[in-house]
């Protein structure tokens, strides 16, 4: 028969005291949690960039992170985490504590890995959320000074006449600029040779000494080298002309729509980090975006910026999720 204790002249169930201790534990955690994302930042937040620091993705995630971090009065600090093409470090924040406090910046990478590899180790669309539009990428369509060919379409005509023949300098797999080129030739209907780098400025000076034939090349990397006549431009990768090259088309003008293709470095934190700190995260960063100094630096480097809210970069995610990842199997690309 169970035992019945006496509190304050009424006699209580030992059971009945132990769940009421439990239900109070709960609301004193729910209670510390609600009060954990009100005051959210209370400590630093970490930023992982999954490439080696110097680089394009670092640039964006300094100019635009350490911005929010000065607006909130919080530390920020940008922890690059290079390797496995992006994998180490993007795997690390899709594990990480869904509390705001590991935000991660990067490309393309961060949707289509999972595709090339057979374990990238997170789910794009179901561990990562996208809480911030931080730049579009530019670049070029770039050959050697000596090709006889001043336009894309000229150029295709050669590359139709020679399958196999001509050489593309490929920065990485499934980079922006790998992406971009595989959704040119599949429009075009053309076939290169792919030479692997690690990075755009070996590929580029092979170029400039003619050992690569094509390349799509940063727009802030090239614009020296075109202005030196070290290679020649075809067509820009955007959505419309650039202002330091205003005679070069679009690829769409050069009479390619269908490689349209402007790659974007998005700011993103695990997929279950609450809705009220998500919602503060991207509010921070479309701020930074539009400070006068955040934006001085992105023009610098050719990347502009661009405010955006929450649903319109959950659709921009998944629309380009489904696009890459078409691209990716038509262009047979896979890595282990």
């Amino acid at each position: 028969m169970s035992r019945i204790k006496t509190v304050l002249g009424f006699a209580v169930n030992p059971a009945v005291i132990i769940a009421l201790g439990f239900a109070l534990g709960a609301i004193m955690l729910l209670g510390n949690a609600a009060q954990a994302q009100s005051n959210y930042p209370n400590r630093p937040i970490r930023v992982i960039v999954p490439y080696p620091a110097g680089g394009i993705v670092d640039i964006v995630a300094r100019a635009v992170t350490e911005q929010v971090g000065r607006d909130w009065k919080q530390t920020v600090v940008i922890e690059a985490r290079p390797g496995g093409n992006s994998n180490i470090g993007t795997a690390s924040v899709a594990r990480s504590e869904p509390d705001g406090y590991t935000w991660l910046v990067t490309g393309p990478a961060a949707l289509v890995n999972p595709t090339l590899y057979k374990d990238a180790g997170w789910d794009a669309l179901k561990d990562l959320k996208c809480v911030g539009l931080a730049v579009w990428n530019q670049s070029v369509a770039l050959v050697h000074p000596t090709m006889p060919a001043s336009t894309i379409k000229e150029f295709v005509e050669i590359a139709r006449k020679k399958p196999g023949e001509l050489n593309f300098g490929n920065p990485g797999t499934g980079s922006s600029i790998d992406l971009s080129a595989q959704k040119l030739f599949q429009a075009a209907g053309i076939k290169l040779t792919n030479v692997g780098y690690k990075g755009q400025p070996q590929a580029l000076i092979d170029l400039m000494t003619n050992l690569m034939h094509f390349e799509i090349v940063s727009l802030e990397l090239a614009l020296p080298h075109i202005k030196a006549g070290s290679v020649k431009p075809l067509a820009v990768m955007t959505d419309k002309r650039v202002a330091d090259l205003p005679d070069v088309p679009t690829i769409a003008e050069a009479g390619f729509p269908e490689a349209a293709y402007l790659p974007w470095y998005g700011i993103y934190v695990q997929a279950g980090t609450p809705d009220n700190i998500v919602a503060k995260i991207n509010d921070g960063i479309n701020k930074a975006l539009q400070n006068p100094g955040v934006q001085r630096q992105l023009a610098v480097a050719n990347i502009p910026g661009k405010p955006m809210p929450l649903a319109d970069l959950a659709a921009l995610m998944k629309a380009d999720h489904e696009k890459l990842t078409k691209v990716i199997a038509t262009a047979g690309m896979a890595l282990q």
